[in-house]
């Protein structure tokens, strides 16, 4: 018979436990939790009376367990998703039951294979615009860049025409929603987001405006004869086969979403696979060689190019291994449970984390090693199933999986197309977790123009 343990508790603060560790960095001390204390770890954070207890899984076998075999005990119920509802809607990334089902019934063909491929010349387009401002700089700082173009490739997708009104909305109000938002999920509720401090203030009017030019675009598009073709216009014209639409504010809801997941994720993704090739010059040199025998005579590549760039696929998929942006996912168990041997009591918040998961020697020798042949197919057949794991996986998996890595090895190969690049620091850069994983530095490349 299995005997059940309890699962070991950082030492912390005696005040607030492991509260302002999780602050400051929670990839960090998930990390050296793993490496201290085993695959479960239970962590306590914040005063007495206020406190939360949240239980670190880190093995691919606890990833399984709570994102799809048991997927139905372990709900987004915790506190993190209250304030994502909070600020960004009951969108397909916060929504559960019969509203996540109906929502995903109505969105999942717009998200068809065929149907993201037609996005590939926006992605492309935004990424030769990209490259083509590069044109006389010596040193660029790639996480900026790469935030702008991921921008503008998914507002294209999503708003057409109304771009202009859209990427200077989130590029002005994303960033304080973000951080407050995760200084609220980690805050353990000392304070209060109906407390008129001035982030509270700050926060509550980058919503508001941000709201209102999503609505305005929603509106004007459903008055028309014709929505649009874009993917706002999609959102508008889907029915099911009942004839259920979605709402305007659940169109304004997943418009959200789309925007966070679609140029964050993807922007953090290409950074660091820039930085990385930046720093290996062997492994940008076959990228090189890749691209130049498929796309002759210079042209851009197409969505059809896809299957003929494997190297340059597993480039991004490496990047994303070391460096996910989806890092830790939450959920709270709805019954008494056991993962790895432990036990999970009803009503614990529960983390996996991918960046953690990533990482561990088990799954990946010498995991620090950039190596884009990780992702031979051979090597990824013998690997436990989630091992890897960007997107989630069971029944939340990310919808969006197969545009991401459409928009990812694109802009990359775009970009390196037209450069070689070399890593100005030659390092491994600090990162910050938010919503998502994002460098905490600039992230600078040296560029030397392609022939």
């Amino acid at each position: 018979m299995t005997v059940t343990t309890e699962a070991p508790i950082p030492a912390g603060t005696p005040l607030l436990g492991s509260m302002l560790d999780l602050k400051r960095d929670a990839l960090g001390t998930f990390l050296r939790a793993r490496e201290t204390h085993g695959d479960v770890v239970k962590f306590l954070a914040g005063p007495p009376g206020l406190r939360r207890t949240m239980y670190g899984l880190f093995s691919a076998e606890a990833a399984q367990q709570v994102l799809a075999t048991e997927s139905a005990n372990f709900r987004k119920d915790n506190y993190f998703y209250e304030v994502l509802r909070s600020t960004f809607g009951n969108g397909l990334l916060t929504s559960q039951d019969d509203t996540y089902m109906r929502q995903r019934r109505l969105i999942q063909p717009l998200f068809t294979p065929r149907g993201i491929r037609a996005y590939d010349t926006a992605i492309t387009g935004e990424a030769a615009a990209t490259a083509e401002g590069w044109r006389g700089q010596d040193v660029v700082d790639v996480a900026e860049e790469m935030e702008r173009f991921t921008l503008r490739a998914v507002a294209r997708i999503l708003f057409g025409a109304d771009i202009d009104t859209a990427v200077p909305a989130v590029r002005r109000f994303f960033p304080e929603i973000s951080e407050t938002s995760l200084r609220r999920a980690y805050g353990a509720g000392i304070v209060k987001p109906t407390w008129p401090t001035p982030r509270n203030r700050r926060f509550d009017s980058a919503c508001e405006e941000l709201y209102a030019v999503c609505d305005t675009l929603i509106a004007e598009r459903r008055a028309a004869d014709e929505p649009g073709g874009d993917l706002l216009g999609l959102l508008i014209k889907a029915r099911t086969e009942d004839g259920e639409t979605l709402s305007p504010d659940e169109i304004r809801d997943q418009v959200l979403v789309f925007l966070l997941a679609g140029h964050e994720t993807t922007s953090t993704s290409l950074t660091f696979a820039l930085h990385l090739l930046g720093r290996n010059p062997d492994a940008q040199k076959r990228m090189h060689e890749e691209i130049d025998a498929v796309l002759t005579e210079g042209r851009p590549p197409q969505a059809g190019d896809l299957d003929r760039m494997p190297y340059t696929e597993r480039v991004i998929k490496e990047a994303m291994r070391l460096y996910p942006a989806a890092a830790a996912t939450g959920r709270q168990a709805v019954a008494d449970t056991e993962v790895d041997g432990v036990h999970i009591p009803a009503g614990s918040d529960v983390t996996v984390s991918a960046y953690v998961t990533h990482r561990d020697p088990a799954y990946w020798p010498d995991p620090m090693r950039f190596d884009p042949d990780r992702f031979l197919p051979e090597a990824e057949q013998s690997r436990h199933r989630y091992a890897w794991m960007p997107f989630g996986g069971g029944p939340r998996a990310c919808i969006g999986a197969q545009f991401a890595m459409l928009e990812s090895v694109l802009g990359l190969a775009v970009l390196l197309q037209a450069y070689e690049v070399e890593a100005v620091d030659d390092r491994e850069i600090a990162t910050a977790f938010g919503i998502t994983m994002r460098p905490a530095e600039p992230v600078r490349l040296r560029l030397t123009p392609r022939s």
